[in-house]
């Protein structure tokens, strides 16, 4: 079977539920360069991924290799994903590559996706239709075959077209489309708008008329992909625009969190129109032995306390207790402690409340809350990264515990480089904000670009430290961050972030 799959223009949250569906149980996928990268990540992993992206002048692959490829995939009994972007039947040669499935007798399905016609407008601020402006859009090619003799486009029609006109791929022939209109009736006060990469973070829209519009395409250095909106409509951009206008827009945010965890801090910042580059600085990984871990599951319900100090280690904990064939019943009566809510919410995933809950993200304040709750001569298990420091074992065993079992649930190593899409950025310097959420993130991160260039580039960066320890090994690094939230969660960092650039472009 092969689906032909529209994954919407630019922002990968705008492919279908179906889509979505059939791409992660996809065993090929052959992809253009107008489908987000992003999408790539949720094919199975064993999945073949087969670039036949095409850029003007610049064909991976040529139209007849990608049929020979969707049929020969096909025979060989694989499920087949055709991811194209915006819509695959809107200019998109879906129709081609459906047609030639047809003929060679391979079942395909077709699953539209959103189309940028009407998508990238909308990301713009612009509506393509409006009750008050008009009731009539046509879509158009602004990049013909050109193989035909002459063009196919009804420029007298067009001319005298009083509704919204979308040219699609239309940036290398926009002096001749605005010309042509203009030559076929078409009023040159008429609004219009060139959109670039729309839908993405890189998104940039140039407005002007009929008469300006390529000449101020032009000294912006527009390149496609591009989108070109003629029409009354694009008036209201002015008070519709909202992708462009989110607090955190045009600023590039390095993110050193690993990969596991990058996740929610990368879609906080998006969602705030920040540009994230991820680069992990940590990668997390079983420990050496699990014999201590083992050990203590064996007589689990023995502990009075069991101590967890970050939602890695609740995970942690939990995978190899499930993975003894043992549940949370296995805990009896024992009490947890968590060093902070995000630690705490970790343990609710699994149907667990902690009964100790410090305000600080601190192994000494979570050592004061547990002072008057330690009974002499308890058994503790604390459950950690392999190498952390020795505060909490330290001072239990100083409030009376008869046991305190250091249990390695995980450890943490340094990536020996920098992804290759964070290296260029980080070279020139292109960066506005470093954010580091522990002093592992900052250690590593120095280890990656050497001290002296670490240096440099907080320099001209805003830095951002979850908590008073990630700040203090900055310092250690003669870097003083500008931003510390009050609270040691994700979501507060990036508020903090938001509020300073506010802040700023407010005095």
């Amino acid at each position: 079977m092969v689906y032909l799959v529209g994954a919407g223009p630019g922002d990968p949250g705008l492919i279908t539920v179906k889509g979505l569906a059939v791409l992660r149980r996809a065993q090929v996928v052959v992809h253009d360069q107008l489908a987000s990268p992003e999408l790539l990540k949720e094919a199975p992993a064993a999945a073949e991924i087969i670039d036949a992206g095409k850029q003007a002048g610049a064909h991976t692959l040529p139209q007849e290799r990608i049929n020979e490829i969707l049929v020969a995939r096909a025979r060989a009994g694989l499920t087949v994903v055709r991811l194209k972007g915006g819509d695959p039947f809107v200019f998109g040669r879906g129709g081609e590559e459906a047609e030639e499935l047809a003929k060679a007798g391979v079942p395909f399905e077709i699953v539209p996706g959103v189309t940028a016609a009407v998508a990238v407008p909308a990301y713009a601020g612009i509506p393509v239709t409006h009750r008050r402006y008009t009731t009539l859009v046509t879509l158009i090619t602004g990049h013909e075959d050109p193989n035909k003799e002459a063009s196919a486009i009804p420029w007298e029609a067009l001319g005298q077209n009083t509704g919204t006109l979308v040219f699609l791929m239309g940036v290398k022939n926009l002096p001749e489309i605005c010309r042509q209109l203009v030559a076929k009736g078409r009023d040159p006060r008429t609004p219009a708008a060139v959109i670039e990469k729309g839908a993405t973070l890189a998104q940039r829209t140039v407005t002007g008329t009929l008469a300006d519009l390529a000449s101020k395409a032009r000294e912006a250095a527009i390149k496609p992909p591009a989108i070109l909106v003629v029409g009354q409509v694009v008036e209201l951009r002015q008070r519709l625009k909202w992708w462009e206008t989110r607090p955190l827009w045009g600023k590039t945010v390095v993110v050193t969190r690993s990969r596991q965890q990058a996740g929610k801090l990368t879609a906080l910042l998006a969602a705030a129109g920040a540009r994230c580059l991820e680069v992990p600085t940590l990668e997390i990984g079983p420990p050496d032995d699990f014999a201590p871990l083992d050990e203590a599951l064996a007589r689990l319900s023995q502990f009075q306390w069991l101590v967890f100090t970050s939602a890695n280690g609740v995970a942690a904990f939990m995978a190899r207790l499930f993975g003894r064939g043992q549940d949370v019943r296995a805990l009896g009566q024992t009490r947890i402690a968590a060093i902070g809510p995000a630690t705490a919410q970790a343990l609710e995933e699994f149907g667990l409340r902690a009964d100790v809950v410090p305000g600080a993200f601190k192994a000494e304040v979570l050592l004061q809350a547990l002072s008057p709750l330690v009974a002499p001569g308890s058994r503790i298990l604390l459950a950690r990264a392999q190498i952390a420091r020795e505060v909490l074992p330290q001072g239990l065993l100083r409030l009376g515990a008869a046991e305190v079992k250091v249990a390695p649930v995980y450890q943490t190593t340094a990536p020996r480089e920098l992804p290759p899409e964070a290296a260029a950025a980080l070279k020139e310097g292109a960066v506005d904000v470093l954010t580091f959420t522990s002093s592992a993130t900052v250690h590593n991160f120095a280890k990656l670009l050497g001290k002296e260039r670490f240096q440099k580039l907080a320099a001209k960066a805003v830095v951002a430290a979850i908590g008073p320890i990630t700040s203090a090994t900055l310092k250690e690094y003669g870097i003083t961050p500008q931003i510390e939230p009050q609270e040691y969660l994700i979501p507060a960092l990036v508020k903090a972030v938001i509020d300073f650039f506010q802040e700023r472009s407010g005095d």
